[in-house]
């Protein structure tokens, strides 16, 4: 009787943790779904926490800020316990992410910036990512000659990669930045960047010794630009920041331009962002558990032929 009782209190200690899993929900905002990194960072932390047991609500803004606007809104109006967003936007949405917070509804981010009215934002260091990306590049070049760049100022952490570009450039004057594209259409940016790059490469034919690109979804474009002019690998360096399955591939293939990036983990943010809420949310651990600050920095780290090996899949 007594092994009866402990197997029905165990059964209902069990039966209720799941049922407490079930009832926790979470909305996941991603900005633009077609942007690989936002997809990643979205998919990685829904299946975390799926695997946890929680409902979820994963939504696509589009690229579209009114969209993101309504998205925040509505899961707010929802109700749901958490609120995680892959490259939001917390001064564009700020009226969304305070009524977040002024409704109890904790958010973490993903590569956003600093809010407020977060919890904190889960990101890499982006000045160190800008910098070695770009003394990559200078020592591919020689620290002499020209470069172009491909920029994108409508995401934080690629405006920063843009910024430390600017900051080796001036301590180092034998390279000249001779052209720069700035991608402005978020909805319409792979249509963007070809435009952009094309008439910047025939522009300066000829002329050019190195590529910079903010992340690697430009640099696939410019790559493919380049092969199309007939450069052959290391004729005009490309380098970019990001990391991902089609990054490595190109890194490794001996036909491509593409000789570096600086990988950053998408889908590790994506999980920690989950763990991190179920510390502080469901378990209830204070917020300086997790981190102290207003950023929860993770490791990025520089492929280049010396190591894709380690992370193509077999």
């Amino acid at each position: 009787m007594k092994r009866f009782l402990i197997a029905a209190v165990g059964a209902a200690a069990l039966a209720l943790s799941a049922a407490q899993a079930a009832a926790f929900e979470v909305g996941i905002i991603a900005f633009q779904m077609s942007s690989e990194t936002h997809a990643r960072v979205a998919n990685a932390a829904a299946a975390a926490a799926k695997a946890k047991g929680w409902t979820v609500t994963l939504l696509n803004s589009e690229g579209a800020l009114p969209k993101h606007a309504e998205q925040f809104d509505a899961l707010i109006a929802k109700k749901v316990d958490a609120i995680i967003v892959a490259m939001g936007k917390p001064i564009e949405a700020e009226a969304q992410f305070k009524a977040a917070r002024d409704k109890g509804v904790p958010v973490v981010t993903v590569m956003s910036g600093a809010s407020k009215d977060t919890l904190f934002d889960i990101q890499v260091n982006e000045y160190k990512v800008g910098a070695e990306a770009a003394l990559y590049l200078f020592g591919q070049m020689g620290y002499t000659g020209n470069l172009i760049s491909q920029r994108f100022e409508g995401n934080v952490g690629t405006r920063i990669r843009g910024r430390l570009l600017d900051d080796v450039l001036v301590e180092n004057q034998a390279v000249k930045e001779i052209g720069k594209h700035s991608m402005a259409r978020t909805q319409s940016w792979r249509d963007d960047v070809r435009a952009g790059m094309q008439a910047l490469l025939l522009k300066n034919q000829g002329q050019i010794n190195g590529v910079w690109a903010s992340f690697d979804g430009q640099a696939y474009i410019i790559d493919d630009l380049l092969k199309a002019q007939g450069v052959k690998r290391g004729a005009i360096p490309l380098v970019s920041i990001d990391g991902g399955e089609e990054t490595y591939r190109r890194i490794a293939d001996p036909d491509s331009t593409l000789l570096a990036t600086v990988m950053i983990p998408f889908e590790g943010m994506g999980e920690r962002a989950v763990e991190a809420i179920d510390s502080i949310v469901v378990k209830k651990q204070p917020k300086e558990s997790v981190t102290s600050g207003p950023y929860l920095f993770q490791d990025a780290v520089l492929v280049d032929a010396s190591n894709v090996k380690q992370f193509l899949k077999k």
